[in-house]
């Protein structure tokens, strides 16, 4: 090597040649970029790409195509991998936001709308998470009973618990109960609109002044802006969150139209003002009620199926379908379906099945540990991803392991149906979302908690179970066919 030359991809340089051949090449590729564990590829042709061949690659985990993006997983060392992939493919890197934006041309209508839904809650997601914390550890000091033989919660015999469970909800009451904030904000930020102006729309939705909804709701009478001519009532919608997509929604497209047809050297004034008062009017007038309408109808609807007669049927779906929407993205849905159904009932029964799901795709790679026990290598891959899937993050387990092997993923899809209808036909509901996997059990309701216990340790039993079950049937198969 001469002196001075530079050598690339000295780490991962035989990975990334294999990839760069089995993706079909460079010029089968239109963009690339990465996010925490993953390589994200727009591709010309999808099947052009070797996945055999490219999953049989070391450094990789697994790959899957969701929203119209083929992607990779590396895992922690995903920068790394990358900047060599980009160097010796000699390709230019782009922002996972300009890869999603040529990603969208291969999707049809509803995988855009699933595309932008996504993109508006994950930037939300640490809040919420941390929120459901929150709320979990306020459950479990306020709400059950512990002391004094199971009659007194440790606020009713503390001071200083009670001071931290008073304390806590300053930061619960911020996720969620001004929930429209993040929001607008997220929606704004996504659509290129100026930020902080989605943060003040959020506001005006929430703000002190306004009377909450669910006070409308009971029979309290909302003060009103009078102009003479016509009254608006000052009604918030704190929780909501279809008002808040709707209005947020309204004021980036006006926004974004007023810069294309107000002159720049006036833009900074007139701009913000047409984009955000008009907004805010409709929001009051028009927006908020239509949206509150809609949330109200959609959290009625998938309540009142999951507690109806057919409530089981429901459940055995749903907790058996969850994993596959995770691949499709439709699982994003689920967010605001949750959150719609905390502010309309004080509480979801739906997030406790994803939380059974998660950890139902964690005992069916916990079963594969136990069978590959011998296999070192295999261990490496598959003790993180079933300590994450445990966790409530269930993606290096479904793609790196589950689906992989396809029968651990379908043994984790049947023992999820059934703790489902376990946790639906017993009523149990959560009072926040955000906490996934065994933790989310600090999220239930205190009478339900021995309830959900119980059908955490369906998840875990049926998976492991059925995925040890099915190996054994698939070997012996094997074993048959070569006789």
């Amino acid at each position: 090597m001469a002196k001075g030359e530079t050598t690339y991809g000295d780490k991962f340089s035989k990975e990334v040649q294999e990839l760069l051949e089995y993706v079909g090449g460079k010029e089968n590729i239109v963009a690339v970029s990465h996010c925490a564990t993953r390589m994200r590829f727009v591709l010309r042709d999808n099947d052009r790409a070797d996945i055999k061949k490219i999953e049989g690659i070391k450094a990789i985990k697994g790959t899957f195509t969701q929203a119209g993006q083929f992607q990779v997983i590396i895992g922690n060392e995903v920068s790394t991998f990358y900047n060599d992939f980009t160097k010796i493919a000699d390709v230019s890197g782009v922002s996972k936001d300009t890869a999603k934006k040529k990603a969208r041309q291969n999707m049809n209508i509803l995988q855009v709308f699933i595309s932008h839904l996504a993109e508006i809650f994950a930037p939300l997601i640490p809040a919420i998470v941390v929120g459901g914390l929150i709320l979990g550890f306020r459950n479990v000091i306020g709400d059950i009973k512990l002391l004094e033989e199971g009659t007194k919660s440790l606020t009713e015999v503390s001071q200083f618990w009670a001071g931290t469970h008073h304390f806590l909800w300053l930061i619960g009451e911020a996720v969620f109960f001004f929930l429209p904030v993040g929001i607008t904000w997220s929606i704004s930020k996504k659509m290129g609109a100026t930020q902080i102006l989605g943060i003040i729309l959020g506001i005006t939705l929430v703000s002190p002044q306004l009377l909450n909804a669910y006070g409308v709701a009971g029979g309290a009478e909302a003060p009103v802006w009078n102009f003479g001519f016509m009254q608006i009532k000052m009604i918030g919608y704190q929780a909501q969150v279809i008002p808040a997509m709707l209005a947020g929604f309204l004021f980036a497209h006006l926004e974004l139209k007023l810069r294309r047809i107000i002159p720049s050297y006036i833009s900074m004034i007139l701009v913000p003002f047409f984009a955000l008062v008009p907004t805010v009017l409709l929001a009051h007038v028009v927006l908020g009620p239509i949206g509150w309408t809609i949330g109200s109808y959609i959290s009625n609807i998938v309540y009142t199926g999951l507690t109806s007669t057919f409530g089981w049927l429901f459940a055995a779906l749903f907790g058996f379908t969850y994993a596959p929407l995770v691949i499709t993205g439709l699982h994003h849905m689920t967010n605001a379906i949750d959150l719609q159904l905390m502010s309309e009932f004080g509480g979801t029964n739906l997030w406790p099945m994803i939380a059974l799901s998660n950890i139902a795709q964690g005992s069916a790679v916990l079963a594969m540990i136990y069978l590959n026990r011998e296999n070192e290598e295999e261990k490496q891959v598959s003790i993180p991803a079933a300590i994450s899937c445990y966790l409530g993050v269930t993606e290096p387990a479904m793609f790196g392991i589950n689906l992989k092997y396809v029968f651990p993923f379908l043994a984790a899809m049947i023992g999820s149906g059934i703790a489902a209808v376990v946790s639906v036909g017993l009523g149990v509901m959560a009072n926040s979302i955000g906490v996934g996997g065994l933790p989310g059990i600090l999220s239930i309701q205190p009478q339900y908690i021995v309830t959900f216990a119980g059908a955490m340790i369906i998840a875990i039993v049926v998976p492991f179970v059925l995925t040890i079950i099915f190996a054994k049937r698939k070997m012996a198969v094997k074993n048959k066919t070569t006789i």
